[in-house]
């Protein structure tokens, strides 16, 4: 019985996951580069992503998250977690389970406001004290296929056993988004 509950909710989780629209973005700001995709980010339900950021200075993180999308009226909010990879330029490799979400507000038929964070404390991470990241900014819908985002971005692991903090992002950036 609880075998079958397990594939059922597994099935379920998939067939959601695969009913969602995709999107693949790509971002850039100084000495940062991040690349993602996201399936189910603009619709009621549960979202998947995938990313990839790197800084010429200080590291690498690639991580995986699931959350669900509530619409609040016109806003939709967002709840979740994420299971990241980090790879700072000076410390330890490690993880981190970062809890975070977010909210985006449409402003019109073509703009739309958004913004995100997550963190996970020492007690999820291992490799650094802490892992922290926000963004926030305004995202201009051109085509139904293309959009174009400009905002800002903090994305931080702080040193840990003596090792300096790495701070992969802090200011603004320019990225796109193809939508399928």
């Amino acid at each position: 019985m609880k075998t079958t509950s397990l594939v059922l909710a597994a099935t379920l989780l998939c067939s959601a996951a695969t009913a969602q629209a995709i999107s693949i973005s790509g971002q850039a700001g100084q000495h940062y580069t991040s690349l993602g995709a996201d399936f189910g980010a603009d619709t009621a339900g549960l979202t998947t992503n995938l990313n990839w950021a790197h800084s010429d200075n200080d590291g690498d993180i690639a991580g995986i998250g699931l959350g669900l999308n509530v619409p609040l009226g016109p806003v939709m909010a967002t709840v979740g977690g994420k299971a990241l990879y980090l790879g700072p330029q000076d410390g330890d490799e490690g993880y981190a389970l970062a809890v975070g979400g977010g909210l985006s507000l449409p402003m019109g038929r073509y703009f739309a406001l958004y913004g995100e964070g997550y963190y996970a404390p020492d007690s999820l991470s291992s490799g650094v004290n802490d892992y922290a990241e926000a963004n926030g900014g305004l995202r201009l819908n051109v085509i139904p296929l293309l959009s174009v985002d400009i905002g800002y971005r903090y994305m931080a692991m702080a040193g840990k056993d003596g090792h300096r903090d790495n701070v992969l992002a802090d200011g603004p950036y320019l990225g796109a988004a193809l939508h399928f």
